[in-house]
């Protein structure tokens, strides 16, 4: 009963804390790593038939499909993931991503934010056109963790 009496930054304080303490505990084993591209100028629909593709699959495969892929959006993601796969090397400067089997355990597409434009119409309407983008995300982590 005490904890909904506390305020939100001493909530937020003790979190912070608890998360502090679980990176000390967990100093030497390998970390997950998320990487983020927001606002990319494609409809999401598009992008997720991309990632559809690669999910799940082991890294230096999945760099294989996109690098064969001809959908544009295949660019976008093989560009995120090679950042994705430095962030990892920067986290874990202690192991090799060949041994570790690296996979790709989450990829989501989140619909961004949408330009709005008109185009001229007969009779002197406006028909609206929708410039669609979309955020991207990709998590990176061992092949026997995230197959729980």
């Amino acid at each position: 009963m005490e904890a909904k009496k506390l305020k939100k930054s001493v909530k937020i304080r003790l979190r912070k804390k608890q998360i502090a303490e679980y990176e000390q505990q967990n100093a030497g084993a390998l970390k997950a790593t998320k990487a983020s591209l927001r606002n990319v100028p494609t409809s999401p629909r598009k992008m997720r038939l991309v990632a559809d593709l690669i999910r799940g699959k082991s890294v230096m495969q999945a760099l294989n499909i996109l690098k064969f892929n001809p959908k544009h959006a295949s660019r976008i993601v093989e560009k995120l993931l090679k950042t994705a796969i430095a962030d990892w090397e920067l986290k874990n400067p202690d192991f090799n991503i060949e041994e570790e089997e690296l996979v790709i355990s989450k990829i989501y597409v989140d619909g961004g934010r949408m330009l709005k434009r008109l185009r001229p119409a007969p009779q002197g309407r406006g028909y609206r056109i929708r410039k669609r983008s979309n955020h991207l995300t990709i998590v990176l982590d061992r092949a026997n963790i995230s197959q729980n």
